[in-house]
């Protein structure tokens, strides 16, 4: 059966106590991923873990398309972005993800801790009176705005906001200590549920992200022509952790905390986050901090070499970066791949009044709170995210494009080959010997055939693998430049092509033209399986099968003592010296040899049709590179296939009448989106609807990686089924939501 993984980029916006609603929707996805990894481990013979309702209907989801499309789709959520409230639920779901404990204590958290008599700081201070003679009539505006309120919610509300009124004045209501404690019990209740199963194969990375805001910020120097340099103030923090495997935990848990109460330190609710207030935290725990000098250096480098570590003060990611979409895009490039991959970058955006019209101004100009509230909190939180996913489209694109350019020259190529290497060279299947003897003559010719222009690709390629050293050895660009211009001789002292300094450079290093000649070929495979459906699947299946498994050599991670013994060579003096050792501890001849070892193996059991494919994809990629490079250089997704976008919302239900139960306004949006701090019944209300939504969008997302479409009723059954198991599993939980469980049910036909 084709194998296939639909990889998971999940971008959380902040949303204040919309995170309520987030946590319903990354709910679903780590139920989605725990379905598809005890899927997996299932057809491997490994024991499986026992799945929860909801996880089962997944499962069969997943079942159905294999059965229907022939594909074994496993769902990897391997990148998790976010900001504030999105940023917190981020760090939990990554936790999940990669050691297998479950999130249901995130859920106790947000439905019976997120509440204002929790958060509130225990001082109260003075004004009391005044403060309730003020406030009253405002209160009654929040209350009175949106959709009716039960007499109940009302009582409870009125009661929150008179706690809320009486708190300090002019400092933060909400207990920055207390904030951090919460976010530390709950990561130690998951830490002592039962061990799970990491939801991603060993080896493969899980790289999490959230951003803070540095309220002091630190100096940064931009060089230019004129002054030599300027300095600007940079208040941006992105706090991120990658794990590659099961080995060891990949945070500490002051770690976490720390990246999770910094990036949801709402500006005015919670004080700054303070280095020191993690330090009090561990010492009343009684527990030393792992790493702590370590991880501070890694994400405030310019405060740790300054020294001021304890003057830091971080407030909530979304000041500046509400969406960060960015780390998530650039963490999708050198992911290892062994079989097809279906990448999306899903966002989830809690917002649900977002006005996209101009606000009216009436006869004059905004007053002066207007002005001020919209410059410090809303207008950065509501910026527009098309300029990162025009960017994503635009990459996206060009891929197209290179694979276009590819198909245009093939007829040019073939001829170039079988010129090169005789007639009868596409149908062979040599061995793993032979065919790296063949790559190397295909690759001589095109050098040869290809003139002056060849020379130009050279340098291109010359240039972009210094920077691909400079950036994984950690060895000076500028000395490698040096270096280069004084050792390797573009052209030979005598005859055509380049000089065998370059080659044997290249030969060694150019890691980057390995992976491309792999991407190409299962490109070419792709197409081959749509032209040619008279071969069998299972063919199709091999050859491909066989292509991953090829690339996944060449994304393979560089080992930890070649990448520290690299890192701690002597580039500035020796750089020659320090450039052998690398090449003789990567090894790119023996991988070369790897590779053909695999296609030659291959071959033997393909159609013949398909051998030509695979010969020619393999052996002309020379010409083809010279075609494309500059395509690819600039957009290098390694996952080969163009990156698509979705977003979970409650605005995707807006004015939806086939669902009218997933319509319903979010409790959340009320008091400028604290509403749901106030309520238990209010984020009842949007946990529910966020794993409503949730699994109704990831239903939709995982049926369009089938290559074949469901029938519609199978699809409605199984969205019944889910919504009814969620419905199921909650209505013990939710206890002050009985009346919405009941109208659901009838509104979604649920009996």
């Amino acid at each position: 059966m084709r194998r296939k993984e639909l990889r998971i980029a999940l971008v959380c916006y902040g949303g204040i106590s919309l995170a309520v609603y987030m946590h319903g929707v990354t709910k679903e996805v780590w139920h989605l991923a725990r379905a598809s990894t005890a899927r997996q481990r299932a057809a491997g013979q490994h024991a499986t873990p026992s799945l929860h309702r909801v996880e089962q209907v997944y499962a069969a989801m997943l079942d159905t398309i294999g059965r229907r499309g022939g594909l074994n789709l496993s769902i990897l959520p391997d990148i998790v972005a976010g900001a504030s409230a999105g940023g917190l639920n981020s760090v939990f779901l990554a936790q999940a993800i990669q050691s297998g404990q479950s999130l249901e204590p995130l859920t106790r958290l947000w439905l019976q801790r997120a509440d204002i008599d929790q958060l509130l700081t225990r001082e109260e201070g003075t004004w009391r009176g005044t403060a309730k003679q003020w406030l009253a009539p405002l209160m009654g505006r929040m209350l009175g705005a949106g959709e009716p309120v039960s007499a109940t919610d009302e009582l409870e509300v009125r009661s929150r906001l008179a706690h809320l009124v009486r708190a300090r004045w002019f400092e933060a209501p909400f207990s920055g200590p207390g904030f951090s404690g919460m976010i530390a019990e709950a990561l130690d209740e998951m830490a002592a549920s039962p061990a799970g199963l990491r939801l991603l194969p060993d080896a493969h990375p899980l790289d999490l992200f959230t951003t803070a805001t540095d309220c002091t910020g630190y100096v940064q120097r931009i060089a230019l022509h004129s002054p030599d340099w300027v300095e600007e103030r940079e208040h941006r923090v992105s706090i991120d952790f990658r794990a590659s495997s099961t080995a060891g935990p990949w945070a500490s848990l002051p770690d976490l905390v720390f990246a999770a109460r910094a990036t949801a330190s709402f500006p005015g609710a919670f004080p700054p986050l303070q280095v020191s207030e993690i330090d009090r935290m561990m010492a009343d725990r009684g527990e030393a901090w792992p790493g702590r000098d370590a991880f501070l250096a890694r994400i405030l480098p310019a405060h740790a070499a300054s020294g001021d570590l304890h003057k830091v003060a971080l407030i909530d990611g979304s000041v500046l970066v509400n969406a960060p979409f960015g780390p998530a895009i650039a963490a999708l490039s050198a992911r290892p791949a062994e079989v097809e991959v279906d990448r999306r970058l899903v966002y989830v955006d809690p917002t649900q009044s977002r006005s996209l019209r101009a606000e009216p101004n009436g006869d004059g100009p905004p007053g002066f709170f207007p002005v001020i509230f919209r410059a410090i909190s809303t207008i950065p939180r509501e910026q527009p995210i098309r300029d990162n996913l025009e960017s994503l489209t635009r990459q996206s694109a060009a891929l197209q494009r290179a694979h276009d350019i590819a198909t245009g020259i093939q007829d040019e190529v073939t001829k170039a080959v079988r010129l090169v290497l005789g007639e009868e060279i596409l149908g062979a299947r040599p061995s793993a010997r032979q065919l790296g003897a063949w790559r190397n003559a295909a690759q001589h010719a095109a050098a040869q055939q290809a003139g002056y222009a060849y020379h130009a690709y050279a340098l291109y390629k010359l240039e972009a693998t210094l920077d691909q050293i400079a950036a994984g050895a950690g060895a000076p660009r500028a000395t490698l430049g040096r270096w280069a211009r004084a050792n390797l001789r573009l052209t030979p002292s005598e005859g055509p092509g380049l000089s065998g300094e370059l080659i044997g450079f290249l030969r060694d290093h150019d890691v980057a033209y390995r992976q491309r000649r792999m991407r190409h070929l299962i490109a070419r495979l792709d197409q081959a399986r749509e032209a040619q459906p008279e071969i069998a699947e299972t063919a199709h299946d091999r050859a491909s099968t066989a292509a991953w498994q090829a690339l996944s050599l060449t994304l393979g991670p560089v080992p930890d003592g070649v990448q520290g013994e690299a890192q701690g060579a002597d580039w500035a003096r020796h750089p020659g010296a320090a450039l052998r050792d690398l090449a003789e501890a990567r090894g790119m001849d023996r991988q070369d040899r790897q590779v053909d070892a695999v296609l030659a193996e291959a071959l033997p059991e393909l159609p013949d049709a398909l051998v030509e494919t695979v010969m020619l994809a393999y052996l002309g990629f020379a010409y083809h590179d010279a075609a494309t490079l500059a395509w690819f250089q600039q957009n290098d997704l390694a996952e080969t296939s163009p990156v698509r976008i979705d977003r979970i919302s409650p605005m995707d239900w807006q004015g939806d009448q086939s669902e009218t139960g997933l319509a319903r306004r979010l409790k959340g949006e009320a008091m400028h989106q604290f509403g749901a701090f106030f309520s238990r019944a209010w984020r009842e209300h949007d946990y529910l609807m966020g794993r409503l939504h949730g699994g109704a969008r990831l239903l939709d997302i995982v049926w369009s990686a089938c290559p074949v479409t469901i029938p519609t009723e199978e699809r409605a059954a199984i969205r019944q089924a889910l919504f009814t198991a969620i419905l199921d599993e909650e209505e013990g939980q939710l206890t002050r939501i009985p009346d919405l469980i009941v109208a659901l049910r009838e509104e979604l036909c649920i009996a």
